[in-house]
């Protein structure tokens, strides 16, 4: 159990790293997004470019809104698996909200080996396909003013997808271990799940409690 409990902890390590680690890509995205609006949008820029376009045949703003989707993909396909790790992702909650601890490890753990499991297994497989389709015709752009090299962000797919598989798999091991290890084993690895609703529900809590504080501390002063 203390194995899985380890393995567990590798997986989760990685799918975290790489989720922060592409959060900063952000603000490169910001700063594309921002200067592709005011070059289209302000008269001088706006005529320069398309003068540009007509003497080189280099579209700028074609560039800059096919490398905001890039951005926008690279985080992505690289944040789902921190996102399940936080239990960021939308959840539709009718019924497991209502169910006590242990109920709920249970419907994620068979969801997870029925559903989740298989599905990124098929994402992995069929990705890591057409990404060696995409790198072995050296896709690029449709637009014959845009990015070359569309097999960069393809890579992206089969790597976003295994670091999602870690993440669920990190999350079955903790889920097992939680439901039939040892007491002591059993506790740390509730302690590092982030699966149950009431741990939402203790932080909404704490939110409002804090803001209440501070309004006291506001009013007070």
């Amino acid at each position: 159990m203390q194995a899985l409990l380890n393995i567990s902890a590798v997986f989760d390590a990685i799918g975290r790293w790489f989720g922060k680690a592409v959060g900063w890509l952000m603000l490169p995205l910001i700063a594309v997004i921002m200067f592709d609006v005011v070059t289209r949008k302000v008269e001088f820029t706006r005529l320069f470019l398309a003068d540009l376009t007509v003497q080189y045949g280099v579209s700028l703003s074609t560039i800059l809104q096919e490398l905001q989707w890039h951005f926008h993909g690279a985080i992505l396909l690289l944040s789902f698996g921190f996102g399940y790790l936080a239990n960021a992702h939308v959840r539709v909650d009718v019924f497991r909200e209502l169910f006590p601890r242990r109920r709920q490890a249970w419907s994620e753990l068979v969801l997870l080996i029925i559903f989740a499991i298989p599905f990124l297994i098929l994402m992995i497989q069929y990705s890591a396909t057409l990404f060696s389709i995409s790198w072995g015709q050296n896709e690029g752009s449709d637009s014959m003013t845009g990015l070359p090299w569309r097999w960069f962000l393809k890579f992206f797919m089969p790597v976003g997808f295994v670091i999602a598989m870690l993440a669920v798999l990190a999350t079955a091991f903790r889920l097992i271990v939680y439901l039939f290890g040892p007491e002591f084993a059993s506790r740390d690895a509730e302690t590092a799940l982030s699966i149950f609703a009431d741990d939402a529900a203790e932080l909404e809590r704490a939110r409002l409690a804090a803001e209440e504080a501070l309004k006291r501390e506001t009013g007070s002063a």
